[in-house]
């Protein structure tokens, strides 16, 4: 089976509340597309927030002397937006020129806490990331499961910088139904030399693929990868995240 990578469109504008596994398999049909067993259906963060109601209202906050002087060296940076990101925060890991890159609770390294201000709907509002992924991508799992009796892998996606590395790229921050890493110690090469060193992070990949074709401007929240062969599995995006101990950088 040829591998495709098919962005799905129609899916309505989402919000608070909205149940995503209709949704999105009803524009899968509607798209000709469909869901069959082996897919993998990967699901931008934003509309997952959205209807999880990870929205905060800008008029609800008051930013600390701390958000207001970190707003003051920011070229003109909302401070209340800056309060958001520090709520979301668990350790600032660089800032400097009025850029900040944060540990976020959970753990995942990225500019501004993964707080984001675009496509909000409503004026005066920005988007948090979900407060747990794994759990969001294994909801939608279950769903499709119960709703299409299929048996899907599911990604929740979201768009990173890199350290080192220019440009964006997605990555996975949720993950159900496939490993995340995928390991390859063991195997050899062609020349027969056994591997020792090679985990490929499968499901960044698969999202990065994915992403090329959710453009920010082209209302494409889910992409469907088909013809991936993959071992199915729980799953954790966590396991992307490099442990403390082994983190050169840290």
């Amino acid at each position: 089976m040829p591998l495709t990578i098919t962005p799905i469109t129609g899916i309505p504008r989402i919000r608070p509340g909205d149940e995503l596994v209709p949704l999105l398999y009803d524009a899968c049909v509607r798209n000709g597309t469909g869901l069959v067993d082996g897919d993998i259906l990967v699901v931008c963060q934003k509309i997952v927030s959205k209807s999880e109601g990870r929205i905060v209202y800008l008029a609800d906050v008051a930013p600390s002397a701390w958000a207001q002087h970190l707003a003051a060296q920011s070229n003109g940076k909302d401070a209340r937006i800056i309060e958001v990101i520090l709520g979301e925060t668990k350790r600032i890991v660089k800032m400097d020129r009025g850029r900040l890159i944060v540990e976020t609770g959970p753990g995942w390294v990225c500019a501004n806490a993964g707080v984001d201000e675009s496509n909000t709907e409503e004026p005066d509002t920005v988007i948090l990331l979900p407060q747990d992924p794994d759990a969001s991508a294994q909801r939608i799992r279950t769903g499709i499961r119960t709703h299409a009796k299929v048996e899907v892998a599911v990604l929740v996606s979201d768009t990173f910088g890199r350290p080192f590395r220019d440009g964006l790229t997605d990555v996975a921050l949720g993950v159900a139904g496939i490993d995340a890493l995928l390991d390859l110690r063991g195997q050899t090469d062609l020349n027969g030399k056994e591997l020792h060193h090679t985990v490929i992070a499968q499901a960044d990949a698969l999202a990065a693929a994915a992403g090329l074709v959710m453009g920010k401007g082209d209302g494409v929240p889910a992409v469907v990868i088909r013809g991936y062969e993959f071992a199915p599995a729980v799953g954790s995006g966590f396991d992307l995240v490099r442990p403390r101990e082994l983190d050169l950088f840290r």
